[in-house]
């Protein structure tokens, strides 16, 4: 049974509409009209039901509703920022006119990352944050929640390439230019788990292990909050960078069933996505579930140049002639050895999120879901010339491996919380995260057995578990002396963390008796297998207690303070600390700042991962073993365990809304970080540096090894710029102009020397990191990225021109024999266009072109290594965007 097996969401849909159904028989017609008090505007998608849930409508673009019911039945009406009512039954026949009231009046979104007192909007938060709702998200006319990311928040950076190891199972994500894993992914303010790998390509964010944003259905989403300032006091370990919150929806009511289909300018990359969120009640006393079922099928494309390498032999006349006679590669057309492009990829979401009043004030509640991938990427062409490392007899006119990955993920969360009488707020609640990655490698051979190699292996598995437990207490109170509210939280986690490698098949990772005799590779082409003396499986326990304060002292000044300590059972203790405050210079324009002290704890998977990889590097393909951080080996060359980066984190800005509807932030921000851990160099075993060569002798098999060090300290400073405003140009009319722009840099301190012990006797001065690791972190990814859009809006018409610039990158190469060299690509400018229509008021098409200019990022220079040869005409180590060009799109989006 196939997981993407489309019979499961025609019985989802079928179900949705069966616990929808209402009864044929009523007495009442209930009408009217529902107001924002603040401004008097409609409120859509506002939920009126009766008291039992039974029957239950949403309001319509004018606010608008008719709903059903008995004789003598009380409305519910609620909607989501608005104070709910319990409104008498309507008993004539007229349009009443009903008023929410806001529970915040200022327009702009609401947001509670950041904040464990009452929730604040995002010009009166202290710290910078982007609010990004999910209708945002959606039309974006991405499929995926970090692509949607991508263009709608500057800070935010991710770019989907194919041919890049782990990369192309969970896509690595950043904020502000800085490691993927400095940034702290949370699922309604609870902590998100882990990916199972280390992203170990020469990509950015090399080293890191990813928080796999895409497992995650934007459909699900009511909002994603991106708090852009450190936060560890806060929240805990990875939050250096900032927090990336994501919001689930909640209401009871109604639902939403979303299609969408897209193809390339090419032909190629055809999408097909469809999804259902369905909201029920629960109860009598506002209980909630709300479901979601997503699935994805995408088709991989081709973007490769003609190889333009040897096939058969050194010589081209040589080769030239073998090409024709045996016409599998012939001279007179193009030869495309393999495909570079985004992957072929299916997937299946499930997720669910609950609530459920009880006695005394106690609420329990759920969340959590499944996914699942299927991506299929691919590896370097090898060749069948005689000298080639990793020919085939099996493949007498070379061979391209696949390397499938399947990827699962699950997560639960449950707890209870109280809103006592007293003022507390308790919340008690324990979860558990788990991701695991099958790897494959078909088509492949293992090189050293020769003939006697299979062509399909599977190489193993990674997996990482997480289980944690949360006390949260809570409480604010008003108008104590001269301060006007101070609101005070503590609590503590418990957190178990487990990571596991667990062997391949024996085919995929046994030397063959070719591996000496003709200097061949042994293990499955393209993705070695993991080994039994690769197996792990290593755990550790972390608990933190933390304190946060916060308070509005009159009304233009409030100030917060946090600090957190945590302990790892095996590195020790940390202690952060966090001030910010928000001065109201006049009634609408603020003043901010922020300063912390935060932490990363590295993980396990960079401290115990000990497997055996191959790395495509200037044409050449490696065999390197990563040690793992317990390997006594490391310690006899000087290496020490990695320990927590250490970082201190600056932010200042100034935030207003000077005239109605137009709403602005301007904000710098510096983050110093000590002790960075990085994946070092990959270091060769030989003569050139003897102390390797006598640790790890000939007879270990160990030709080049890399480990996980504190080997620098790195700035990142910046500015990111917001700005937003709306005109009403009639009672159905909208034009909004939206701008982001962010720019930061990177520079590394210090880099510490090399362990005498490595360093003695070595023909040249050891690096633990060299030039090429030095532009992943410091030139890989754009320092300025620009989004701007406009947004034409009417009872039934939406129309958004969105303009993104991305800003120039820079990527280096070390070619064997010569200096280093860089290259770099020219900042771009990306056009979209969306359009959507309600023909009626459940039902929406969308029609839309991304990047409807056709453009390409610069392709890599044909005489450079890493263009090895036409299969990587754009750079996997230093790219803005995407390279498939032109995406077009129909979505239609049917509620109920």
């Amino acid at each position: 049974m196939r997981f993407y097996d489309y019979k499961y969401l025609i019985a989802f849909i079928l179900l949705a509409g069966f616990l929808n159904f209402a009864e044929a028989q009523t007495a009442q017609i209930s009408k009217g009209i529902l107001l924002n008090l603040h401004n008097r505007q409609p409120i859509e998608g506002a939920s009126i039901s009766t008291e039992d849930g039974k029957y239950n409508v949403l309001t319509n673009q004018y606010g608008g509703f008719v709903i059903a019911t008995p004789t003598g039945k009380k409305l519910i009406i609620s909607s989501v920022g608005f104070h709910s009512i319990l409104h008498e039954p309507i008993t004539d026949t007229l349009h009443h006119i009903i008023f929410l009231r806001p529970i915040y009046t200022n327009e702009s979104d609401v947001t509670v990352v950041g904040t464990r007192g009452r929730p604040r909007t995002d010009i009166n938060s202290p710290v910078p944050i982007d609010i990004i709702s999910s209708k945002d998200l959606l039309n974006t006319g991405q499929i995926d929640l970090a692509q949607m990311a991508q263009f709608t928040s500057p800070s935010f950076s991710s770019v989907k390439t194919g041919l890049n190891g782990v990369a192309n199972y969970a896509d690595p994500a950043s904020l502000k230019g800085m490691s993927p894993d400095q940034s702290l992914v949370l699922l309604n303010g609870k902590r998100r788990h882990q990916f199972s790998a280390i992203n170990n390509t020469l990509v950015p964010g090399r080293g890191s292990v990813v928080t796999d944003l895409n497992a995650i259905p934007a459909l699900a989403l009511e909002r994603m909050e991106i708090l852009k300032d450190g936060a560890a006091a806060q929240y805990g370990s990875d939050a250096i960078a900032g927090v990336i919150n994501l919001v689930l929806k909640k209401n009871h009511v109604g639902g939403l069933i979303k299609t969408d289909i897209g193809v390339t300018h090419k032909g190629d990359g055809l999408t097909f996505a469809t999804g259902i969120n369905n909201g029920f009640s629960i109860g009598k006393k506002g209980g909630y579930l709300n479901l979601t079922l997503t699935m994805q099928s995408v088709q991989g494309t081709d973007r490769s140049d003609p190889y333009i390498g040897r096939f058969y032999s050194d010589n081209k006349t040589t080769d030239d002639s073998i090409r024709n006679a045996r016409g599998v590669w012939p001279t007179n057309r193009p030869a495309y050895v393999m495909k570079f492009g985004t992957n072929e990829t299916k997937g299946f979401q499930s997720f669910v999120n609950m609530g459920i009043p009880m006695k005394n004030n106690w609420n329990w509640y759920a969340f959590g879901g499944t996914s699942k991938k299927n991506v299929i990427g691919e590896s370097f062409f090898r060749t069948a010339r005689a000298n080639d490392p990793n020919g085939s007899p099996l493949y007498p006119d070379g061979y391209t491996p696949v390397l499938p990955g399947k990827t699962a993920d699950y997560s639960i969360f449950t707890g209870i919380e109280n809103h006592s009488t007293h003022g507390w707020k308790i919340d008690l609640g324990t979860g558990y995260g788990y991701n695991h990655l099958d790897i494959y490698s078909l088509e492949s051979a293992n090189a050293s057995k020769g003939v006697d190699s299979q062509t399909d292996f599977y190489v193993g598995r990674t997996s990482f578990a997480q289980s944690l437990t949360e006390l949260d207490f809570s409480k604010t109170i008003k108008k104590t002396g001269a301060i006007k509210w101070i609101n005070i939280a503590f609590g503590s986690i418990l957190k178990y963390d487990e990571f596991k490698l667990i062997e391949g098949e024996p085919a995929s990772y046994e030397i063959g008796p070719l591996a000496q005799s003709a200097n061949k590779v042994p293990g499955s082409s393209g993705r070695p297998g993991i080994s039994p003396e690769d197996r792990t499986t290593k755990s550790r326990i972390n608990s933190g207690t933390y304190l946060d304060v916060e308070a509005d002292i009159n009304d233009k000044l409030f100030v917060s303070a946090a600090t957190r300590f945590e302990y790892y059972s095996d590195f020790g203790g940390n202690l952060s600390g966090k001030v910010a405050a928000l001065w109201k210079v006049f009634s609408n324009v603020s003043l901010r700042g922020s300063i912390n002290r935060g932490f990363r704890a590295p993980s396990l998977q960079q401290i115990y991962n000990g497997q055996t990889t191959s790395n495509a590097q200037n044409g050449l393909i490696r065999q390197t073993k990563q040690l793992p951080a317990n390997d006594p080996r490391l310690a006899e060359i000087g290496i020490p365990q990695p320990e927590p980066e250490l970082s201190w984190n600056y932010s200042v800005g100034i935030t207003g809304k000077p005239v109605n509807n137009f709403v602005f932030s301007i904000d710098a921000y510096q983050i110093d970080v000590n002790n960075r851990i990085i994946l070092s160099e990959i270091l060769p075993v030989g003569p050139s540096i003897p102390t390797l060569q006598t640790v790890f002798p000939a007879s270990s098999g160990i030709r080049e090894i890399a480990f996980f060090t504190n080997e620098i300290d790195t700035r990142t400073h910046g500015i990111d710029v917001v700005t937003s405003y709306k005109i009403n140009l009639n009672s159905s009319k909208k034009l909004s102009f939206n701008g982001a722009y962010t720019f930061n840099k990177t520079v590394i301190n210090n880099e510490k020397a090399p362990p005498a012990a490595l360093q003695n006797g070595a023909f040249i001065p050891v690096r633990l990191i060299d030039t090429l690791s030095e532009g992943l972190i410091k030139t890989a990814l754009p320092r300025q990225k620009l989004i701007g859009s406009i947004d034409y809006t009417t009872n039934k018409l939406n129309l958004t021109l969105r303009l993104t610039y991305f800003g120039k990158v820079t990527a280096w190469e070390k070619p064997p024999g010569l200096p280093h060299r860089s290259q770099t690509f020219g900042g771009r400018t990306l056009t979209d266009i969306v359009g959507s229509y309600k023909l009626t008021s459940k039902l929406q098409i969308t029609v839309g072109a991304n990047n409807i200019l056709n453009i390409y990022p610069d392709k890599v220079n044909p005489n450079f290594a890493t263009y090895n040869n036409g299969q990587v005409p754009y750079s996997r180590s230093g790219l803005q965007f995407g390279f498939n060009g032109r995406y077009t799109y129909l979505s239609v989006q049917f509620r109920f």
